[in-house]
């Protein structure tokens, strides 16, 4: 995708989930790789619903900031993922209220903090690893994600916000919205004892639609 379009598509996505209620004020920032292999990243304390296309920041192939305003303190994380998983085209992160709040509970499965409640939420996300809490911009987190070793495109940081990686922009925003889905429905249904997939369906799920998913 050219640049100029691919500008406009974060914008895009950006206002979109703005408007949604899916992160609010200044919060969130978005990555996309470019044809020649650097990155569009939105700036730092910009506001999803007011992002400017040609005020995103540039990066080259080499990882040089060259163009733009100056980008998101969270580059540690963006970097990380392209690093650790070669397939990643873009990365998303968010200040989602639902999914921020199950993380604080002290009972959510840090390895796996979505229940299986949908067939989607595996499809979309696999299993999510919650990361613990980081001051926001450390480059701590940078290094935790390294840790994982691109073994999982979901991870919910503590008391902060789920980052999710995926193939294209598109699909890297259906999973982040996914996650969010999927954590209110989590504390919806919380105390009720409510029906979920069973380990059977989990693994006609993985098995059917190729899902990363280490047991």
């Amino acid at each position: 995708m050219k640049d100029t379009r691919l500008r406009e598509e974060i914008c895009r996505w950006a206002a979109s989930m703005f408007e949604r209620g899916l992160t609010g004020g200044a919060s969130g920032n978005i990555s996309a790789r470019t044809e020649d292999g650097g990155l569009l990243v939105t700036p730092t304390g910009s506001s999803f619903g007011r992002l400017d296309p040609a005020r995103l920041s540039r990066f080259d192939a080499a990882g040089r900031h060259v163009e733009g305003d100056r980008p998101t303190k969270e580059m540690p994380l963006h970097s990380a993922f392209y690093e650790t998983r070669r397939s990643a085209g873009a990365v998303v992160h968010l200040h989602s209220t639902h999914s921020v709040a199950l993380s604080m509970l002290p009972d959510t499965d840090p390895d796996n903090m979505l229940p299986p409640l949908t067939a989607y939420s595996i499809m979309r996300l696999g299993k999510v690893r919650m990361l613990p809490y980081f001051r926001p911009g450390d480059p701590e987190t940078g290094t935790a994600l390294r840790g994982l070793a691109g073994r999982r495109s979901a991870v919910m940081l503590a008391n902060h916000g789920p980052v999710v990686a995926a193939k294209e922009l598109e699909a890297a925003v259906y999973a982040v919205e996914e996650l969010e889905e999927t954590a209110k429905l989590a504390l919806l249904l919380r105390g009720a004892n409510p029906v979920m997939l069973t380990p059977e369906q989990i693994r006609d799920v993985v098995t059917k639609f190729e899902v990363e998913w280490d047991e």
